[in-house]
């Protein structure tokens, strides 16, 4: 019998668009613990829609080895400083001052090395369009180049459309985790495992695949009712439940 080498190929785990609902989370962390990946990068909006985003602030933090910034998280930084969109009151108190400086100081983007492709991290806005599965080329496309540094890359992973997909496209993948809290269509908690070898500048195989998760949909929809000054409580309970947005 031929022996297969070894090539020391690493599980990444990219997770995104938590959105404060912690019965999603619970159900991504037993998943966490039967794929065991060697990394977990956040791509952004652990806040904002939800109901419990001081949870799930102090749950990224201790989970994820890097994280990034998505718009709801720049827009409730931006509330906070008197420089955004005025009714996020609810978020700024649950979360606090301390949380919210952790957020401001994210980065909009990041970068990794697997199997011989750089990927670049985006959320998608504030920085970028946002990208759908639906897209024509000429709209992923713009992905794969750096709004920081102007570096093209081998492929990308966004998120913020809420909807996971795998697309090959120009220059290479184009990668969406779609939602762990408030997912699009489907209202399931999704995620992207990416194996291969990490750091590696070598071309070599990868295996890329969208993860998804069932959850208890109706505790998500009842933590609302925790908290009296919620938000727009029905659209959000329609959403977890759903998967059809109402605002």
């Amino acid at each position: 019998m031929m022996k297969v080498m070894d090539r020391n190929m690493s599980k990444v785990l990219f997770i995104a668009d938590i959105h404060g609902n912690m019965p999603a989370v619970q159900a991504l962390e037993k998943e966490i613990e039967k794929i065991q990946p060697d990394k977990i990068y956040f791509l952004g909006d652990a806040v904002g829609k939800g109901p419990e985003n001081d949870q799930a602030v102090d749950w990224v933090r201790s989970h994820c080895d890097c994280c990034i910034k998505g718009n709801w998280d720049d827009g409730i930084v931006g509330s906070y400083r008197g420089t955004g969109y005025p009714g996020n009151d609810f978020y700024i108190k649950q979360l606090g001052k301390e949380r919210i400086e952790w957020l401001e100081k994210l980065p909009f983007e990041d970068e990794v090395l697997i199997s011989g492709l750089w990927f670049r991290l985006v959320h998608g806005r504030p920085t970028d369009r946002l990208y759908q599965a639906y897209d024509d080329w000429a709209e992923l496309m713009q992905g794969f180049v750096s709004k920081v540094s102007d570096k093209t890359f081998n492929a990308y992973i966004c998120a913020d459309s809420h909807m996971p997909y795998i697309r090959t496209c120009g220059y290479g993948y184009a990668i969406n985790t779609g939602s762990v809290g408030n997912s699009l269509g489907f209202p399931r908690v999704h995620a992207v495992l990416v194996e291969g070898e990490l750091g590696s500048t070598e071309l070599s195989s990868l295996r890329c695949e969208v993860v998804s998760i069932p959850y208890c949909n109706q505790a998500a929809a009842d933590a609302a009712d925790k908290y009296e000054d919620f938000p727009e409580k029905e659209c959000w309970k329609k959403e977890v439940l759903t998967g059809e947005y109402s605002r």
